[in-house]
């Protein structure tokens, strides 16, 4: 029972010591509350992985792209074909059909 004491004395005069409650307070402050704190370098990092993701994603559009351009330059037949497809151009002579499949 004694010895219960002591060691609860020992440890209240830990709790109570200045240098102590400065150090946790300090680590609190580092922890959550300061600019470069740990949980502003979780959301940095979650951050940085989606723009990356993003980087990757616009990087593949440009090469399509890209691949596009070089298609309508490559000729007349070339650009004409892209604006039968995309825009259903016909010449005046032609009649345009357009089939749309069901699934």
């Amino acid at each position: 029972m004694v010895n219960e004491i002591r060691h609860k004395r020992k440890w209240i005069k830990v709790l109570k010591n200045k240098y102590f409650i400065a150090s946790v307070l300090f680590l609190l402050w580092i922890v959550f509350f300061d600019a470069n704190s740990f949980v502003s370098h979780a959301e940095n990092k979650r951050r940085l992985n989606e723009l990356n993701k993003q980087k990757e994603y616009y990087l593949d559009r440009i090469k399509d792209d890209k691949q596009k351009l070089e298609d309508l330059n490559a000729g007349k037949q070339e650009l004409e074909k892209f604006a039968r497809e995309q825009y259903y151009m016909s010449k005046p002579d032609e009649d345009l059909f357009i089939v749309i499949e069901e699934n």
